[in-house]
C-alpha cells in the first residue's frame, strides 16, 4: 500500500475519533452557571482544542495500528469477516 494510502486511512481514523472523543469532559455554560448573552446554554464554557486534538491524535493512532497490524501484518481484509461471524446453518 503506497503511504498516501496510509495518510488517507489515517485521516478517515482520526476524523472519526474527533467526534467520538469531542464530548468528553465537556462542561457547559449552563453547568458552569457562566452563560454569555446571545449563546445557548448547552455550548461550551471554555473551548479545549489542544487537549481534543491531543487526545484524538492517540486514540486514531492506536486504532490505525491495530488496523495496520491486522490488515498488513496478519492479512486480514473485508472477506475476511465472515471468519468471525459464526454461521447458522
Amino acid at each position: 500500500m503506497q503511504i498516501f494510502s496510509h495518510v488517507a486511512v489515517y485521516f478517515i481514523f482520526w476524523w472519526l475519533t474527533l467526534f467520538a472523543v469531542l464530548p468528553f469532559g465537556l462542561r457547559t455554560q449552563a453547568e458552569a452557571d457562566d452563560v454569555v448573552p446571545g449563546t445557548t446554554e448547552s455550548a461550551p464554557a471554555r473551548f479545549r482544542g489542544k487537549r481534543v486534538f491531543v487526545w484524538t491524535t492517540v486514540v486514531s493512532a492506536a486504532v490505525y495500528l491495530l488496523w495496520y497490524v491486522l490488515s498488513a501484518r496478519l492479512g486480514y481484509n473485508i472477506d475476511s469477516i465472515p471468519e468471525f461471524i459464526p454461521r447458522f446453518d
